[in-house]
């Protein structure tokens, strides 16, 4: 496939570059008008380092795009409610099509660096858990180096990296996403009670997205 499918976020072309291959990604892979897209936003506001998903979830929540965007600071998606959370996805909607996004650690002259990878996102691999995978394809955001006390690298993650890594991938994906076709975020299929506030989705509509 052409375009970057890794770019450092201060590049100076970084967020044409990533929208782009997202598009890419998404034209690929999105198959049917009639499939809501599902922002995925992985991680927790009580680590800095790991912040970076509901972050992105909630900068694109307030920008009035045709999807649904689970995963923010005030209801983030996390080890404890992920399952939960895409139970309750897979039973509002019908062929759910998501777009995972979480933050990683790796090498250190990786640091910085932005990959969009095919197929599902494993959260928790960097820290050691197994948890359920997701997405159709993700996005990864490298917030720190890996391999030694990886909870305490990060708690000690640059807030400054996590926020500027956050902008670029907000803007890169309503970029993306103004470009295409996209269908209104379809009606859920049933309101099954229980659930908690981060599985109910909130569902965010673009009346003015150009086809």
């Amino acid at each position: 496939m052409a375009g970057p499918q890794r770019i450092h976020y201060q590049h100076p072309q970084a967020r044409e570059k990533l929208a782009v291959a997202l598009r890419q990604n998404f034209l690929k892979r999105y198959k049917s008008a009639l499939s809501p897209v599902i922002l995925l936003c992985i991680g927790t506001d009580r680590s800095t380092g790991d912040c970076l998903g509901p972050l992105i979830g909630s900068k694109l929540q307030q920008r009035e795009l045709p999807i649904v965007v689970c995963g923010t600071l005030d209801e983030p998606v996390h080890a404890v409610n992920l399952q939960e959370t895409l139970d309750n996805l897979n039973g509002r909607f019908e062929d759910p099509f998501i777009l995972a996004i979480d933050a990683c650690l790796g090498r250190t002259e990786s640091v910085g660096y932005i990959s969009i990878k095919d197929g599902p996102l494993s959260p928790g691999t960097g820290v050691n858990k197994s948890l359920p995978a997701a997405g159709n394809f993700h996005i990864i955001g490298i917030v720190n180096v890996g391999g030694f006390m990886e909870y305490l690298v990060l708690q000690n993650t640059r807030l400054s990296l996590v926020m500027s890594m956050a902008d670029l991938i907000a803007d890169s994906i309503e970029k993306c996403l103004r470009e295409l076709p996209l269908a209104a975020v379809p009606p859920a299929k049933a309101e099954g009670g229980g659930g908690n506030a981060s599985a109910d989705a909130r569902i965010i509509r673009n009346e003015a997205l150009t086809y």
